[in-house]
C-alpha cells in the first residue's frame, strides 16, 4: 500500500482540525501554514474532504473549517478512502489483462486473493484507529511517552480465527 501526497497532506490537515475539536475552526490559510501546504492545495484537500461529509465550512467573517463530527468518530478508514479511494482498486484485475479483455488467471487468480486479504487487513486497522487515537498518541510522544496505537490495533486483529499461529504453536515453554 503506498500513501499518496493527496491522502498524506489530507490526513495532516484532517489531525489540525481534530486537535481543535468539533467547535474550533482555521482559515484554509492556517491549515496551510500549519501543515507547510500552498493555500490552492489545502483548498483542494478540503474541497475533498468537505464533499465527503469529513469537514464543514464555517462562512463570515472569521470563518473556516472544522471537523463535522467529533474526532473518535471519524476513522483513518474514513479519511483516507475520501482522499485516494479504495485501498485495492476493483479494476485491479481489468487493468492487468495483459493484451486479453480479461485477465488470463481470473478463475484461479492466488494474487488477487492475497491483495483482497492485505487490504481487508489494513482495513480493519483503520477502521478501529481514530482520529481521536492519533492526536492523542502525538500529545503522548511530545510528553515522552510512545503511543502504542498501531501495536493496540494489531492486537485486536491477531485476535481473529485467520490469524497465522505462533512459531511455539500455543505450546508453553
Amino acid at each position: 500500500m503506498r500513501i499518496s501526497s493527496l491522502e498524506e497532506y489530507g490526513l495532516r490537515c484532517m489531525l489540525a482540525l481534530a486537535r481543535k475539536g468539533p467547535q474550533g475552526q482555521l482559515s484554509i490559510s492556517e491549515i496551510a501554514e500549519l501543515e507547510g501546504l500552498s493555500v490552492p492545495y489545502a483548498s483542494k484537500l478540503l474541497a475533498i474532504l468537505r464533499k465527503a461529509e469529513l469537514v464543514s465550512a464555517v462562512r463570515g467573517r472569521g470563518g473556516g473549517f472544522c471537523i463535522s463530527r467529533p474526532a473518535e468518530d471519524i476513522t483513518l478508514f474514513a479519511v483516507l478512502t475520501a482522499l485516494g479511494g479504495p485501498l485495492i482498486d476493483p479494476d485491479h484485475c481489468k487493468r492487468f489483462s495483459g493484451q486479453h479483455e480479461e485477465c488470463v488467471h481470473t478463475e484461479d487468480c492466488c494474487v488477487h486473493h492475497v491483495l483482497d486479504s492485505l487490504a481487508s487487513f489494513i482495513g480493519e486497522i483503520l477502521e478501529r484507529t481514530t482520529l481521536s487515537d492519533l492526536v492523542k498518541a502525538g500529545a503522548e510522544q511530545r510528553h515522552g511517552h510512545r503511543g502504542l496505537i498501531l501495536a493496540d490495533s494489531l492486537r485486536g486483529s491477531m485476535t481473529d480465527e485467520n490469524t497465522v499461529p505462533s512459531p511455539d504453536n500455543g505450546n508453553e515453554i
